[in-house]
């Protein structure tokens, strides 16, 4: 297969993976490329994402590697041999990459967790509410540079609105659901439409409240997106300096493990969204 001169982030996971495994057998990449019938560059640029495989030659691997997880093999290939062309794609050139590879990671995804403080989840927004959030970045964008980030976001929203939805679960602080990004008006209709999605049965709401004693996680916000198999899992942690996508296993796990400490001391599902509908009411 011809060389690649930009890999996606789902690519690189795939060569990532391919590397864990090689490491796992105690293979130098030389030792790898002499068992495939290769060189090592050409391990180098699979590993990097910059060659596509076969099945065949990702079983092959997977054989050389002494890999006996198949749940996870089958997993490599369907990522190999995936020919997906997305929504996503309407954006090349005119967003940045990350956009792009969070979009095909969701879309991917067996089910999303979020964790939000600060914000309403991306998810959730309405697309004023998003298209505010967006407009108050600095060094302030173009209205057309916010129009297309707000359209992205809600073309997201397909993830858990489209015939395919996953199960989603979001645990939101009463912060992020006080804090008026917008008027009173669009504020209201935010909480509304938090409160109209919370009733689908694949969609879980959760609230912090503010008079929750013994809170210190109010730096956990993250989003989680659930892979075939947990090893493909992905956590995604945004910054000032951008968004990042994490998949060592040891983050994963602590990941999943804060998700469920933080859901642990939520209100349930019906008493958040009376709490919601309370807030809606003071507007």
């Amino acid at each position: 297969m011809p060389r690649r001169r930009q890999a996606s982030a789902r690519q690189e996971r795939l060569g990532a993976e391919l590397r864990k495994l090689r490491e796992a057998a105690g293979l130098k990449g030389r030792e790898a490329a002499a068992l495939l019938g290769t060189d090592s560059a050409q391990v180098s640029q699979t590993e990097a994402g910059l060659a596509g495989l076969s099945e065949a030659r990702l079983r092959r691997m997977a054989t050389q590697y002494a890999c006996a997880d198949e749940e996870l093999i089958d997993a490599l290939v369907a990522m190999a041999t995936d020919r997906t062309v997305g929504w996503w794609e309407k954006y090349r050139g005119l967003l940045p990459t990350m956009y792009l590879d969070l979009a095909e990671v969701e879309h991917h995804a067996t089910y999303r967790h979020d964790i939000e403080f600060l914000h309403v989840p991306g998810l959730l927004q309405t697309e004023d509410y998003a298209r505010a959030v967006f407009s108050y970045q600095v060094p302030a964008r173009a209205e057309e540079d916010v129009e297309l980030r707000a359209r992205h976001r809600m073309d997201r929203r397909v993830i858990i609105e489209g015939p395919a939805a996953v199960p989603y679960k979001a645990v939101i602080h009463e912060a992020a659901l006080r804090i008026r990004v917008g008027d009173r008006p669009a504020v209201r209709a935010q909480l509304n439409r938090v409160l109209e999605l919370s009733e689908a049965d694949h969609v879980t709401v959760r609230v912090i409240p503010f008079d929750l004693d013994g809170f210190a996680g109010a730096g956990s916000a993250m989003m989680y997106v659930g892979g075939t198999v947990p090893k493909l899992d992905t956590a995604v942690r945004d910054s000032p300096h951008g968004t990042t996508l994490i998949d060592s296993e040891a983050q994963l796990v602590a990941s999943r493990t804060l998700f469920r400490k933080v859901e642990a001391v939520a209100l349930e599902p019906e008493r958040s969204r009376e709490f919601i509908h309370a807030l809606a009411k003071e507007l």
